[in-house]
């Protein structure tokens, strides 16, 4: 972290719940999701907290997921610590980053030696951990900040399973009950989720709808639709 960085995280610690300029996003970012300028929203320190909480909580099955596949590798876990604790109130340090580059190629060296439920439940807790770099830009692209631990891990679950979808779809309904008000008010402040990003981007845009949706029950048990009959695009 550069002498910039940690004289900003000071700045927004001391400010807590006040509201982040487009500027204060310029700390690295684990995901590489460098977006230029462009609308701003209204963003506060602990609301990044929050959200980083709940992206924890929602990659915990598959970190154990990944640990079953390499028991002697704690870089998933790692991610997922250090991230809580930065949702706990610590910094937002360089350990963060470093935690989340470190997941990412654990993601990789999974997914290239064909372990395909480890390398979703490795890119589950990187996208966790990148969930503390959340910016307040107005840019589709960030929702993927806020809900991609609870997408990977459901596709982690499901792949897991033998490509059960019911499962994924549980994990969707956990990831709807983990939301807190604070987070799902944040997620609205953005566009909807992008389309692409191929089963993870599906379970995102499923999940967005849902949470954007008061008058939702629940996902279908297909885990493709939100019930109250949004289309999960």
């Amino acid at each position: 972290m550069t002498s910039d960085d940690t004289g900003r995280e000071r700045r927004e610690q001391g400010r807590h719940g006040t509201r982040r300029a487009a500027s204060d996003s310029a700390a690295s970012d684990p995901a590489g999701d460098r977006e230029g300028s462009g609308a701003t929203i209204e963003l506060s320190l602990d609301e990044i907290r929050a959200v980083a909480a709940f992206a924890v909580e929602c990659a915990e099955p598959a970190a154990s997921i990944f640990e079953q596949a390499c028991p002697r590798d704690s870089r998933a876990r790692d991610a997922l610590d250090v991230t809580r604790a930065f949702a706990e109130g610590a910094r937002r340090s360089k350990a963060i980053r470093d935690a989340a580059w470190a997941a990412w190629r654990a993601y990789q060296e999974t997914r290239d030696a064909g372990l395909a439920a480890a390398s979703e439940a490795a890119r589950s807790a990187h996208t966790a951990a990148s969930s503390a770099y959340l910016h307040p830009l107005s840019k589709a692209t960030q929702v993927r900040h806020i809900l991609g631990a609870a997408a990977h891990t459901a596709q982690a679950c499901e792949l897991d399973a033998g490509d059960n979808a019911d499962v994924a779809a549980e994990q969707l309904r956990r990831a709807q009950r983990l939301a807190t008000p604070a987070v799902i008010d944040v997620l609205r402040r953005y566009p909807t989720a992008p389309t692409g990003g191929a089963r993870p981007g599906e379970l995102i845009r499923t999940l967005d709808a849902v949470l954007r949706d008061t008058s939702c029950r629940g996902v279908d048990d297909d885990g493709a639709r939100p019930r109250s009959g949004g289309t999960g695009t």
